[in-house]
């Protein structure tokens, strides 16, 4: 039996796929990258945005084919997107077979037997719920791993889905975290990205208290771990402690995603964000300052209701006063059942374009500048496997985050290796490897 997953979405989606991927093993399952031969697919979904959800309806339309040619292939559809939809799922697709929730992974290998048994569609969704088995995955590489350590959100921005379908903030227990990370680096695994909606605002509901920087510096002391990461961060929570645990210890990587996603005060207020942008300049000049060579990326978004041409100058003024590495940027999507959805919206969206492309070309020009600075100069790099960019190309990531194309074997695949930096892009970096090539 061969299982597809195509998965959308962000590195919880990702790390709910791996979880999804050893269950299914468990039950006998191959997993293949051919949806042609699969008897079993499985979508798992993202909603943040209404791109996210349209693209998921196109490829759910794609698979009525299949599922004509052979009727015995089951189509599940897990994730944010049915967690939001539920029934209204088979409702438009009546050719899906079961509709599973971001708290009903566990249940999938139940749900296919049921499915099986019974010959009819199934959607099941709970509202809440604590998955014990987090760790309980298939990873995708055998030298990097994410590591969970919160689930769902309290914050409830004005514009964001998230709290509705990943449920309120949960921790996860320090003991179980360390004792995780450690069976992953006796298994071979030197890079960790640790996984949670705000990762700042971790250990808040634990009975052991614990901050998120207590935590980092925990996991920084476990021995063979090369790197380590984490994501996302939220402005409002993010403490001073947080950069001097970077700034001391080696392993923790000199990357920090920051979503700044607006830069008017007025409009981060609407958005329920409990910063403004002085808050964020001041965290942005304190990492600055202990910890120069450390690469910020961000979320920025575009034409959130109420917002005017001036409020957008202030974004793109922040822009280019923070110099951002990388921003991913978007353009404000309603989504139905939060607040913003229910306000008043008076730019055109032909504006909002204007806009955006705007935001593109400086920051673009931004982050192709950032990255001509480390021409000449030798990174260690992480090699993740072969590059699109051509034929005997590997891609690694630097310990910033930001992404090395070079030449060279496959048998450098998860080692840590020493390149020199060529070529500038836009989004990536061209090295060549020294001779001297392993860490």
């Amino acid at each position: 039996m061969k299982a597809y997953i195509k998965t959308f979405g962000c590195q919880m989606n990702e790390n709910d796929s791996e979880r999804i991927m050893y269950l299914l093993e468990k039950e006998g399952y191959e997993r293949t990258y051919d949806i042609e031969i699969a008897s079993l697919i499985i979508l798992n979904t993202c909603t943040v945005r209404e791109k996210a959800k349209n693209r998921l309806y196109g490829h759910i339309g794609n698979l009525k084919r299949l599922k004509s040619k052979n009727k015995h292939i089951l189509i599940c559809i897990g994730g944010c997107t049915a967690q939001d939809l539920k029934e209204k799922l088979i409702e438009d697709f009546p050719f899906i077979d079961i509709v599973f929730g971001t708290h009903n992974i566990p249940e999938l290998p139940e749900l296919i037997k049921k499915r099986i048994l019974t010959n009819r569609s199934i959607c099941s969704i709970k509202d809440n719920g604590f998955d014990p088995d987090l760790f309980d995955v298939k990873r995708e590489y055998n030298f990097k791993a994410f590591v969970p350590i919160t689930i769902g959100c309290d914050n409830y921005c004005s514009y964001c889905i998230v709290p509705f379908v990943r449920g309120r903030e949960k921790s996860v227990e320090v003991k179980k975290i360390i004792r995780n990370i450690k069976g992953l680096v006796s298994q071979g695994v030197i890079e960790v990205t640790l996984l949670g909606q705000n990762v700042n605002s971790y250990g808040k509901d634990l009975n052991e208290a614990c901050t998120f920087s207590g935590l980092l510096e925990k996991v920084s002391d476990i021995k063979g771990l090369k790197r380590i990461r984490f994501m996302t961060s939220h402005p409002k929570d993010f403490s001073r402690s947080i950069i001097d645990i970077i700034k001391n210890r080696d392993n923790l990587a000199r990357h920090i995603h920051l979503p700044l996603q607006a830069g008017s005060n007025k409009t981060l207020k609407e958005m329920n964000r409990n910063y403004t942008r002085e808050d964020y300049l001041n965290i942005i000049e304190n990492i600055r300052e202990e910890i120069p060579d450390c690469s910020i990326t961000t979320d920025i978004i575009i034409g959130f209701p109420g917002e005017e041409r001036d409020d957008f100058l202030e974004t793109l003024d922040m822009v280019r006063k923070v110099r951002f590495n990388r921003a991913f940027t978007f353009i404000y999507s309603p989504r139905e059942g939060t607040k913003a959805s229910k306000m008043k919206d008076y730019i055109l969206m032909e504006e909002k374009k204007k806009w955006f492309k705007e935001l593109l070309e400086n920051q673009n020009m931004i982050s192709y500048e950032e990255n001509k600075k480390y021409i000449g100069k030798k990174f260690e790099v992480l090699v993740e496997g072969r590059s699109k960019k051509g034929t005997n190309l590997l891609e690694g990531r630097m310990e910033n985050n930001t992404i090395v194309n070079f030449k060279g074997d496959t048998s450098l695949i998860g080692k840590i290796v020493s390149v020199i930096i060529t070529r500038a892009k836009t989004f990536y970096l061209m090295g060549d490897l020294t001779r001297k090539n392993y860490f």
